[in-house]
């Protein structure tokens, strides 16, 4: 059974003409820090896939400075008008590529990660708050996934 982590980045400053630049703001920054915190008292990361906007990059950086993940990959296919369906099949493949990797993490954006969360639970479509993480556990040998819980920042 793998853990997988879906994250939205933390809060972000207001929209501009190019979104993928778009940095968190000071609470973005505290947010992804706690949930960081968070996350190392309870998982060890073993890999990350996170979008190469510049708000989860950040994100990532903060949640990932307490872990020393194995693997960790910028996808752009986790971007907010990302194919879930084409995110979640790269994701399996990783997963039976990396077998021993226990944990993953994604830290995306609004929509894509409520769409992740269905695509791997059927009918499970959770609204994001800024640095909210879904937890999934997934059985890697049958492809089925059980939505477990949201913690919220």
């Amino acid at each position: 059974m793998k853990t997988i982590l879906i994250m939205r980045h933390g809060e972000a400053k207001p929209m501009q003409a190019d979104d993928a630049s778009r940095n968190l703001t000071e609470q973005g920054l505290q947010q992804a820090k706690d949930v960081g915190e968070w996350l190392k008292q309870y998982f060890e990361i073993d890999a990350a896939l996170v979008s190469p906007f510049v708000r989860a990059q950040q994100t990532a950086e903060q949640v990932l400075a307490l872990q020393t993940p194995k693997f960790v990959e910028t996808c752009s296919d986790i971007v907010p008008s990302g194919s879930a369906h084409t995110a979640i099949d790269y994701l399996e493949t990783l997963i039976s590529m990396y077998p021993t990797y226990q944990t993953w993490i994604l830290v995306a954006h609004m929509p894509i990660v409520s769409y992740l969360v269905d695509r791997l639970c059927p009918d499970t479509m959770p609204i994001f708050s800024t640095a909210a993480v879904a937890i999934i556990e997934y059985n890697e040998q049958t492809g089925r996934a059980e939505f477990t819980s949201m913690q919220l920042p």
